[in-house]
Order: C-alpha cells, then structure tokens, then sequence
C-alpha cells in the first residue's frame, strides 16, 4: 500500500525572486523499502527530509542522503528510496538564483544532488520536532522566516532576474538572444554569469524548462497530441520532441503519456514524483 499527501505554499513577494513556492509531501510505504522518480524539471529544489530515511541509486550503489540537500537540475531521472514513512519540506528555487543566495558554489555533481554544509542546516531539529508533532504550516514559517532573513542580506542580480522572468514566462521556448534582449545584455555576458550562478547554460536551462511543460501536460492529460504539443512548446517538428523527451526522462513523450494513464487509473502518484503547477 502506498499513501502520498502534497501541500504547496505560495512564497511571500520578497522572495519571489528566488523562491517559486515552499512544498510538504509526506509519502507511506508498507513495504520495508520503496521507490520513486523524479524527473527533470526547471528548479533547484533544497530538501529536508525525515523519518525512515532517504536514499539516491547512483552507479549501481545506495547512497543515503543527508538533510538537507539541494537538488539541482537533473538532465536524467534520479531514482530515490526510503523506508516507511518519509515526510518532506522543500523549498523550490529558480536555479539562477539559489546558489547565490546561500554563499555556495553552483558546481555540479555527477547525478545533481549536492550535499553540502551551511548554517541552514540548524533548521533541521528544529523542523523535525514541528512535523514530529503535525504542524506543517509552522514548519514551513520557519523555513520561510528564514530565508526572508537570509535573502534581506543579499544582493539580487537583475540581469539574471529579468532573464529568468523571460524564460518562464516563455515557458522555456525562446532564444538565447531574445532572453539576453530581455535582460538588456549581450548574449556572451549572459551565458557567462548564467553559468557562474547555476553551473549551466542558458540554452540548457530552457531545454529542461520546455521539457518540464510538456512532461506536465501529459501528465494531467495523456490522451493530448504530441504533434500539436511540438508545435505549441516551439519544437521543430514531432521528433524533436521525442528526442528531447528521452533526452530528460529516458523514455519517449508516448510511453511517458501511457505509463501516466496508467497509473492516474490505478490511482498511483508515485510515477512522477513532483509535478509542479
């Protein structure tokens, strides 16, 4: 038997330029260990997690992960364990933005999930105690609390804002250059701080973005048209969708699409891990 509970909190105006939301999701396994898949989407997300632990599958090994962790952008699926009952507080962050904000370098890992040091980390006990005792909205005021403190303390960069804000509202189907025109730069001053500030390029970024749409879309309607899917999230034509698809999810838009129908049928959440508004 599997149970998943997800709740999204919208993040205050002072962070939105970092923070898309702050998310809980409490999943419960009878069995003695479970696991999911996330896919590739446009955020970096920072992790707490607790109860019965939470593990990545990487080269054939089990590594446990400890909380918190950040995970960047995926160019693959990253498959996760956990025993029990595992309960989680993210915090879902624009990947040009993140890294920035916490002092830390935007260095990739082989499989995008950085663990690393940070008094953030002092949260920890004091989020374990609150969802230890059932209160989700206080645990998610102190994290926000804290990242309102945080954030007061640094220094946004607008080049790197306004060139998100076009990519997302183009929900990642636009130019390199028409992005850089958007942030009033050139395109070689915006490739290079948008690697300093996510460890990738532009062109990447937007590539997992418009797979993130489409991803979405098949999600909560399988039966839609891959055809007419390429054509509205600027593909060149159906194939190049598909390519792209694999590309981020190892499998093709209608295998994705049948698996998906499946298992919204059988009343199954764990296919897709997270799957964002």
């Amino acid at each position: 038997m599997f149970s998943n509970i997800h709740q999204e909190f919208e993040a205050p105006e002072e962070l939105k330029d970092t923070v898309r939301c702050f998310w809980y999701n409490r999943r419960y396994y009878d069995e003695e260990r479970s696991e999911f898949t996330v896919f590739p989407d446009g955020y970096a997300e920072i992790i707490f997690h607790f109860g019965g632990g939470c593990s990545i599958f990487h080269h054939g090994i089990l590594q446990e992960l400890h909380s918190p962790f950040i995970m960047g952008l995926l160019n693959q699926p990253a498959v996760f364990h956990a025993q029990h009952q595992l309960e989680i507080i993210g915090i879902r962050c624009f990947p040009w933005a993140v890294f920035d904000l916490l002092g830390l370098s935007s260095e990739k890992t082989e499989n995008g999930v950085h663990s690393f040091e940070h008094p953030l980390a002092k949260l920890q006990s004091v989020l374990n105690d609150l969802i230890t005792q059932a209160k989700v909205e206080e645990a998610i005021s102190e994290v926000e609390q804290y990242f309102l403190t945080l954030h007061s303390y640094s220094t946004t960069d607008s080049l790197l804002s306004k060139a998100g804000a076009a990519m997302r509202e183009n929900k990642g189907a636009i130019r390199v250059s028409q992005i850089a025109d958007s942030a009033h730069t050139t395109v070689r001053t915006l490739e290079r701080k948008f690697k300093q500030s996510s460890g990738h390029t532009v062109k990447d970024v937007s590539g997992i973005m418009r797979f993130e749409q489409v991803r979405n879309r098949l999600w909560n309607t399988p039966e839609a048209s891959i055809a007419e899917l390429a054509q509205e999230f600027g593909y060149t034509d159906q194939s190049h969708l598909s390519r792209e698809f694999k590309r981020y999810s190892g499998i093709t838009p209608a295998v994705f699409a049948r698996e998906s129908k499946k298992r919204k049928e059988a009343l199954r959440n764990d296919f897709v891990a997270f799957v964002q508004a």
